[in-house]
């Protein structure tokens, strides 16, 4: 059987170099709790899982982390191994990952877990993990309370494809990480436009949504939300150690 969601999760080669113009990166004091919370430090050994254009990869070597990229889109991939030429960088996906076993510290995963077979990326994960390892999972947000942004989200709401993985049970969140950019409603509307919905839309769909975002203002001071999981494997059955927050 097809997957239904191939469409979707695969579309952002199309817009590979838009996604890197119009992509944030994420809060700075989220990737640092993530990082915390996984014991990770600088020379420590990371994947950064789904990697696309490097946006959280480019965070993590700033940081002194010892980092391979995998991402299974060519176009994606290319962008990432042009702007960070001294990453490792591999093709693979989350439900393949070509690692050998035991063979990183930690796992980070930037806007990407809601697309992955759930059983088998976490079986992957585990896989390729050493002993004390885990996971941390961020997506950045249209922050629901920002005037702007939260309007944005409500227009985008009428084309997001159901996602995958679902997440709701995996460790503690986070969801209180904001950053404040100042942005113009082109860079809004590009931003949007580069989501697996509007991608994936009828082009007058597009055209109605760009529209409508446009309505909204001019752009200006916005505050991006992200949300970080934390994920910890033990020798349980389901190999996840749910923590609460």
């Amino acid at each position: 059987m097809s997957d239904p969601h191939a469409a979707y999760r695969y579309s952002f080669d199309s817009v590979a170099e838009q996604y890197e113009r119009a992509r944030p990166e994420y809060a700075d004091d989220a990737v640092d709790w993530a990082l915390e919370q996984l014991g990770l430090r600088q020379g420590s050994r990371v994947l950064d899982l789904a990697a696309g254009t490097g946006k959280l990869t480019r965070q993590l070597v700033a940081r002194g982390l010892d980092v391979v990229a995998v991402e299974p889109g060519d176009e994606m991939r290319g962008v990432l191994e042009r702007v960070l030429p001294g990453v490792e960088s591999l093709a693979g996906t989350a439900e393949e990952i070509p690692l050998e076993d035991s063979s990183v510290d930690g796992v980070t995963v930037g806007q990407a877990f809601h697309w992955f077979d759930r059983d088998r990326a976490l079986a992957e994960i585990r896989r390729v993990l050493g002993p004390g390892g885990g996971l941390a999972l961020l997506w950045n947000r249209w922050d629901e309370h920002d005037p702007l942004l939260g309007a944005v989200e409500g227009l985008l709401q009428g084309v997001r494809p159901p996602a995958v993985g679902d997440r709701r049970d995996l460790g503690e969140m986070r969801d209180d990480f904001r950053q404040r950019r100042t942005m113009s409603i082109d860079q809004i509307v590009e931003w949007a436009s580069s989501t697996s919905g509007w991608v994936n839309a009828p082009r007058d769909e597009q055209q109605s949504l760009e529209a409508a975002i446009r309505r909204l203002g001019q752009g200006g001071a916005v505050s991006i939300a992200t949300t970080v999981r934390i994920v910890q494997f033990s020798d349980g059955s389901s190999g996840i150690r749910a923590t609460s927050s």
